[in-house]
């Protein structure tokens, strides 16, 4: 993948000094969907981090200033010309743009240089930052899964289904923005 550069910032692939500032928002997912993404040593950090160095669908979004990490692209290819995207931030940075900012950067990478026709994410009913995202860039809430998905447990072991919002964007929308 290509370097992507934002007045603010850089998409890039992963690296292993990004291991530290990942062990940061990554041993402690505060969205259930990164549960099983959970990093709790430094160690794991770089053995993961090895292995995204090599696969374009994750970015790592860094200050283009210090070059530090501060979260997380990814991007999912179906066919045709479908993708399903997503996003992982460090709780430092935001309230300041950093997310939207860099997720605009993705969706027109994808449209422009991908020939994407259509883009989707999955976002939980109760995270309603990645709702406002998603809604800031241009996608439209297309529905609500109930119980779709469990990602965790409630303390008696069973599982704690999450209703799941779809939010789309067709390349056409976004192109008459």
């Amino acid at each position: 993948m290509p370097i992507i550069e934002t007045n603010r910032l850089r998409l890039r692939n992963f690296a292993a000094a990004d291991a530290p500032e990942f062990l940061e928002y990554a041993a402690h997912p505060r969205v259930n969907c990164f549960l099983s993404d959970k990093t709790p040593t430094l160690e794991e950090a770089a053995l993961k981090l090895q292995k995204r160095s090599d696969e374009h669908s994750y970015l790592a979004v860094c200050l283009k200033e210090s070059n530090a990490l501060i979260g997380e692209l990814f991007y999912m290819h179906e066919e045709p010309d479908t993708y399903s995207v997503g996003w992982n931030f460090n709780a430092r940075y935001e309230g300041m743009g950093y997310a939207r900012e860099s997720a605009e950067a993705l969706l027109h990478y994808l449209f422009m240089q991908k020939e994407a026709r259509r883009l989707y994410a999955y976002v939980e009913d109760d995270n309603v930052r990645s709702q406002r995202l998603c809604e800031k860039l241009g996608m439209r809430k297309e529905g609500c899964f109930i119980e779709f998905i469990s990602f965790t447990k409630y303390e008696d072991g069973t599982p704690k289904y999450e209703n799941t919002c779809q939010y789309a964007l067709l390349k056409r929308e976004w192109l008459a923005r």
